[in-house]
């Protein structure tokens, strides 16, 4: 799958070349719209999506599940599951930050066989990384392997971040109480193609996050479990792309995951 790597991440680095990086602190006027209540979509989402799209099937050609694809046609995500192998692209992750000139964004892409990620991608154009991961074979960044150390065992000592605004009340009092037993607990960047790779990397030890659609989670759970770490459900079942249940728990090894886990449900 050597080659198919190299060529995905030249579609992603294509892509943002053309569609996004001209645009980045220079959207003109018409070019953002809100696609739903308190989300917005940019000309470079769309017009990233389609370049990724037409030249991902060239390389495999399988159904496309985009982000903005299916904001047109909800039933596109069904692929996940019905076809054998298929495409998950994000093509621009973070684009409120992005609208905002703020440099917090991601272009990423995974493939997809029998319901679970077995390859992915993160390109992020602002900084020029790029983040791979295959199934049982390793993660990279910049073609360097990845091997993080695990996390401290002390729950003290421990640095996360948990994106707070879609969760209910409720759960967010518990994270505010966790929050003052940790060592660091954020909100995150506001990019799912930011934030997993500071898990990967080990500036951060979790993720806790409620909404968990495939584009912006695929890619990032498996660059995470190639590095060790696990991502589960709050009732510890394993994360999978086809899954449609809220609540996810990413953590830099399973001690971590169990510790975070106890201290955000207390």
């Amino acid at each position: 799958m050597l080659g198919m790597m190299d060529q995905v991440t030249q579609i992603l680095r294509e892509a943002a070349a053309v569609a996004i990086l001209p645009r980045f602190q220079a959207l003109a006027e018409g070019e953002v719209s809100e696609k739903s209540p308190g989300e917005v979509v940019t000309a470079a989402d769309r017009e990233a999506e389609q370049l990724i799209t037409r030249r991902l099937r060239e390389v495999l050609d399988a159904p496309v599940v985009g982000e903005e694809a299916s904001a047109a046609d909800p039933g596109l995500p069904a692929a996940l599951r019905a076809a054998p192998t298929a495409w998950l692209v994000d093509p621009l992750d973070g684009t409120a930050n992005f609208v905002a000139g703020r440099p917090h964004y991601a272009v990423m892409a995974a493939l997809v066989r029998a319901g679970e990620a077995v390859a992915c991608w993160i390109v992020q154009p602002a900084t020029g990384h790029a983040y791979l991961a295959e199934r049982g074979a390793g993660a990279w960044r910049d073609g360097v392997r990845l091997r993080r150390a695990p996390a401290p065992g002390a729950l003290d000592e421990l640095r996360g971040a948990a994106l707070s605004r879609f969760l209910d009340p409720a759960a967010r009092e518990r994270v505010a109480r966790a929050a003052e037993r940790v060592a660091e607990l954020g909100s995150g960047t506001g990019s799912a193609g930011v934030d997993y790779p500071e898990l990967a990397t080990g500036r951060l030890d979790f993720l806790r996050y409620h909404r968990t659609l495939p584009w912006d989670h695929a890619p990032g759970t498996l660059l995470v479990r190639e590095t060790g770490g696990v991502a589960r459900r709050l009732d510890g079942a394993e994360y999978g792309v086809a899954d449609e249940r809220t609540g996810l728990l990413v953590a830099a090894d399973p001690h971590c995951w169990d510790t975070v886990r106890s201290a955000l449900e207390d």
